[in-house]
């Protein structure tokens, strides 16, 4: 039971953190009116975030590897506490950009922190099912930010909806304080390098080990597309270029939602019983989010709306499919520098995603904003991520193979000189 516990508490933090992530994309309309600000500026408030959350995941990494879960958890839900915090009392649109920006740092602590109590508290053959249901779980801090903080901004105001937000993270402080553990034993395995040219160079030792670069272009090749769609573009090309409502925009995300919760668990279970095949169900998702895009941008006019429903429906498998990427760190690193790979494979995503989203911006603008041929060329960017996703995992994983092959094969060998036969 006690694993359990530990394990719901993280998970809780974890969902607060997608809460705190979620709750301006809600509040567009609020925050333009409380900032002065337009469409254009309150984009770089989702730019900024993922800036400062990708770039902090292998110094994340790296201080999870040396002080631990509980201790990032902690820190995590303070700064995303003091984020929002700031955000509830300032109409002041810098200091809200800054603040926005503590707490996508604080966000970035949360999820690999959760991640690592995983193999620590349970069974390597139920550790892939659990990395799924923690990211899955963790998409309920969407619905909170869609339903009941939503509804709390509109009937008390911008003020009371983001300090109870900030309440939230506080509440993960004093919960990860007193119920998170690191390991079952009390002890830390952590690094025991100090100085900064040591730490550098176990961040290079940890990406020269193929199985995380192999979860590194997991991760990118995964989850990109439906980020994109989710945080930034999907709802303005399903309203223009397909001529469809925002009834049925915000039908096809929980579509999205519901889907991924299924996925999860289903690939939970199949890479759990067939580890040696998690590539090929890698490369399988990708092929299918290429192909369903391929369908839908050949048409000559918008898709009919079961295209669309199905295109969401294969590009959403590719977020647990991106939880992949952090089993085949767990597979190729020890578990001193396992926060430090599991930092660089949640990078993948979301540095790509962020290019994609920007790069999508950029063709907008250029080409005549949100038309059906605007749109129909930008996310042909897509193909460009794919192709280089897909290379840099036939790469990492025969190199991956082939390391494993030699580890497998000098065990033999020192069993052998250990016991030598009839000795």
């Amino acid at each position: 039971m006690r694993p359990w516990i530990i394990w719901a508490t993280g998970v809780l933090a974890y969902v607060v953190a997608v809460l705190n992530r979620t709750t301006l994309g809600v509040s567009g309309l609020e925050a333009g009116d409380r900032f002065h600000a337009g469409p254009g500026v309150l984009s770089t408030f989702v730019v900024l975030q993922i800036i400062v959350y990708a770039g902090a995941q292998v110094p994340a990494g790296v201080l999870l590897d040396r002080y631990g879960s509980k201790v990032l958890i902690i820190c995590g839900a303070a700064l995303m506490a003091a984020g929002q915090l700031a955000i509830a009392i300032s109409d002041s649109l810098p200091a809200a950009l800054a603040a926005r920006a503590v707490v996508g740092l604080g966000d970035a602590f949360t999820f690999i922190s959760v991640l690592r109590l995983v193999p620590h508290w349970f069974p390597s053959r139920q550790i892939p099912l659990l990395t799924q249901f923690t990211g899955i779980t963790g998409q309920l801090g969407q619905v909170l930010s869609a339903v009941p903080f939503l509804a709390l901004l509109g009937v008390a105001g911008w003020t009371p909806a983001y300090l109870s937000v900030a309440a939230f993270s506080v509440l993960v402080v004093v919960l990860a304080a007193v119920i998170v553990q690191n390991t079952p034993d009390g002890r830390l395995e952590t690094t025991q390098t100090l100085s900064v040219r040591d730490t550098l160079g176990n961040v290079r030792t940890v990406w020269m080990r193929p199985g995380t670069r192999l979860g590194f272009f997991t991760h990118m090749g995964t989850q990109f597309s439906v980020t994109a769609f989710a945080l930034m573009w999907g709802v303005p090309y399903v309203m223009t270029a397909q001529g469809q409502s925002r009834g049925v925009a915000g039908m096809l995300l929980t579509v999205s939602v519901v889907t991924a919760i299924v996925a999860g668990i289903v690939l939970g279970i199949l890479t759990g019983r067939y580890p040696h095949r998690r590539s090929r169900f890698v490369l399988a998702i990708i092929g299918s989010n290429a192909a369903a895009w391929t369908v839908v941008l050949a048409l000559p006019g918008p898709a009919p709306l079961w295209l669309l429903i199905a295109l969401i429906v294969i590009i959403s498998v590719g977020g647990p499919g991106s939880m992949v990427g952090f089993d085949f760190a767990r597979t190729f690193n020890p578990g001193a520098t396992l926060g430090t790979a599991q930092g660089m494979v949640n990078m993948g995503g979301f540095l790509v995603s962020l290019i994609l989203m920007q790069g999508m911006g950029w063709i907008l603008d250029a080409t005549g904003g949100y038309s059906f041929d605007s749109f129909r060329l930008a996310w042909t960017l897509q193909y460009l991520i794919w192709a280089l996703a897909v290379v840099g995992i036939l790469v990492t994983r025969r190199k991956a193979r082939r390391l494993m092959q030699a580890e497998q094969e000098r065990s033999l060998l020192e069993t052998f000189d250990t016991h030598p036969a009839g000795g």
